[in-house]
């Protein structure tokens, strides 16, 4: 494996290094692809992408501190999934809205924590062997597998994130719609259909863009995902804040919005707890960002403290944004706080955080999918390496872009997997359900379970320990909250698709 398979590698690829090869880390370069290829969400913007060349020498050229760990996390964290937070806090209220918020953020902590100790083995300090993504540190410490398991997951993950940009950005466009109905009309007109016709557009942009391979490497992606981000988010803030001067008082209760009955609070609460794990992705990128960490200190030590930095201000960030948003709204908080604000005189900044979200979700649709993408492809090609669907290959470019090869097979499977994540999306276009969903299904499964195993493997925790105990405890409660999530968030869809 050379500096070619280095360059094309991907982070559902599993990374076999040969055992006579020493590396040398140069030409760190950090884009929104890496870290956007990262479910849930996964903040959408910030990628890590490491050359590695192999040599003679064990020189080791990274030289991240804490400082740009901590940006670098911040920046990945922070995505679409903070667009629901203020409607799960509305469903929470103000006591178990906060602390659930909390108790999230504490558990990608602690799973962080246990993943940081596996980026290199044997001993998580000096051990010469190191593992630089989440998916090659389950195939080399836990298998071949629950290698596949996880990546199999991760798929999975990837193509339900698909969805959810594509009804995101539907309801950003129907948003701005409605906005400037509503101020040249002077009411709230029907458009029906509209959101359909949305998702539609959306899905035709993706298949022209799926067709350029490695998209999501481009330098100038990762820099305008993060300014979107940052911008949509901020906007909301402010809006917020602004709203609550406006009404003059805090809205909202201890409760949370009142529900038809107790069951559908019940309901209502898991979704709203699948919302918030869905904003907290960073655990499946925290080895990506620690490869690039220079030592001593130890790589592992840095990432922590950087870690704990990073998750603080991130987390007083998310108790702003939902905080505001439910005081200004209280029982009516939209599900997408920026949609919440058409009435407001302000309408022209409204539209600008929402032309935002759908700018930032064009190019994040495709750093989630495009490593999908090019793990299938090769398979295939690995496959059948001698047919012509494989291996003809044509030039093409657009304006504005480099060109590109292209062949059939890449313009059918690509255009096939788009034109079902927008069919689904169209089938089932609701929000926070779908947030929600996403949020159960990567709970346990991949931020708690297999990093707990990966700790006991790499440790050699002893069963019935006190530190085997507490984990398998915890291990335990995150697997019934993210089943209670799950089962909440598919009874949403379906009452939201056939009510």
């Amino acid at each position: 494996m050379g500096a070619e398979a280095g360059e094309q590698e991907t982070p559902l690829l599993y990374c076999s290094l040969p055992s006579n090869s020493t590396i040398k880390r140069t030409g760190l370069s950090f884009h929104s692809s890496f870290l956007q290829s990262i479910p849930g969400c996964f903040s959408d913007h910030l990628i890590v992408h490491v050359e590695f060349i192999f040599n003679e020498t064990d020189t080791d050229l990274s030289l991240g501190t804490v400082w740009t760990a901590v940006a670098h996390i911040i920046t990945g964290v922070i995505g679409s999934g903070i667009l629901s937070l203020a409607w799960s806090m509305a469903q929470l209220g103000w006591i178990a809205g906060p602390l659930a918020m909390s108790f999230f953020a504490s558990v990608a902590l602690v799973s962080t924590f246990l993943i940081c100790d596996c980026y290199r083995s044997p001993d998580p300090e000096f051990g010469p062997t190191r593992n630089r993504s989440f998916l090659e540190a389950v195939h080399e410490t836990l298998g071949e597998r629950n290698g596949f398991i996880s990546s199999i997951l991760t798929k999975i993950s990837f193509y339900g994130t698909g969805i959810a940009y594509t009804v995101t950005t539907a309801i950003s466009l129907r948003a701005i719609q409605k906005s400037n109905s509503y101020h040249k009309d002077g009411h709230e007109a029907e458009q029906g259909g509209a959101s359909t016709l949305f998702m539609l557009l959306f899905g035709a942009v993706q298949v022209i863009l799926s067709q350029i391979p490695d998209f999501h490497h481009i330098l100038w992606l990762s820099i305008f995902a993060a300014i979107m981000s940052v911008s949509y988010a901020s906007i909301g803030s402010v809006l917020g804040f602004a709203q609550i001067i406006e009404n003059g008082y805090v809205k909202g209760g201890i409760a949370g919005v009142s529900a038809d009955s107790a069951a559908d609070k019940v309901w209502k609460i898991s979704q709203a707890l699948g919302d918030i794990a869905y904003a907290y992705p960073y655990t499946l990128i925290s080895l990506e960002i620690q490869d690039t960490l220079k030592s001593p200190p130890s790589e592992n030590k840095t990432m922590k403290k950087a870690s704990i930095i990073a998750f603080i201000a991130t987390t007083f960030f998310y108790l702003c944004f939902g905080s505001f948003g439910y005081a200004a709204f209280g029982e009516n908080t939209p599900g997408n706080l920026l949609t919440g604000f058409h009435s407001s005189e302000s309408y022209w900044l409204v539209d600008l955080a929402n032309a935002c979200i759908v700018l930032h979700l064009v190019g994040g649709y495709q750093v989630s999918t495009q490593p999908v993408f090019a793990n299938i492809e090769k398979w295939i090609a690995e496959n059948s390496p001698n047919s012509r669907v494989v291996t003809k290959n044509f030039t093409c470019s657009l304006p504005w872009l480099p060109a590109f090869q292209l062949n059939l097979l890449r313009l059918c499977f690509r255009t096939i997997y788009v034109a079902s994540t927008t069919t689904i999306a169209m089938i089932f276009p609701y929000f926070n359900q779908i947030i929600g969903l996403l949020g159960g299904l990567k709970l346990w499964t991949l931020t708690i379970y297999f990093p707990v195993e990966m700790y006991f493997k790499q440790r050699n925790v002893e069963a019935w320990s006190t530190k085997w105990i507490m984990l398998r405890a915890f291990s335990m409660i995150c697997l019934l909250v993210s089943a209670f999530i799950f089962t909440g968030s598919v009874e949403g869809l379906i009452k939201a698709r056939f009510s």
